[in-house]
């Protein structure tokens, strides 16, 4: 149910080789050694892409207004408007503290 086809056998960085004298599979003991296959795969995740962006001027935020007069009916409302145009995005940033990987196959706390 809702499979991806990602966890296919070799593609998947945190599967095991699938060999019965696996040894870097312990009984149920689950290892946190690095796949053959994928030797820098690790389960932590020390950089992630920002939601931030810049705009012309430099600053930095995750949404852009402009205060926009409208005019109706001889009255005078002020209205945000959304700014698309001319953003940069931040791009990757390092993380503070290493996060572990959403798809470790690991529990960490059993309760």
């Amino acid at each position: 149910m809702g499979g991806s086809g990602s966890k296919s056998k070799g593609f998947w960085p945190f599967s095991g080789s699938g060999n019965v004298d696996d040894p870097t599979k312990d009984g149920n003991e689950q290892s946190l050694a690095r796949v053959r296959s994928f030797p820098g795969a690790t389960p932590f995740v020390f950089t992630r892409r920002s939601s931030m962006f810049f705009d012309e001027d430099g600053d930095l935020a995750h949404e852009f207004y402009e205060e926009t007069i409208v005019t109706k009916n001889g009255h005078k409302k002020a209205k945000l408007k959304r700014i698309h145009k001319n953003l940069t995005p931040q791009g990757i940033i390092k993380l503070d503290h290493p996060c572990i990987h959403v798809d470790f196959p690991v529990i960490l706390c059993e309760a």
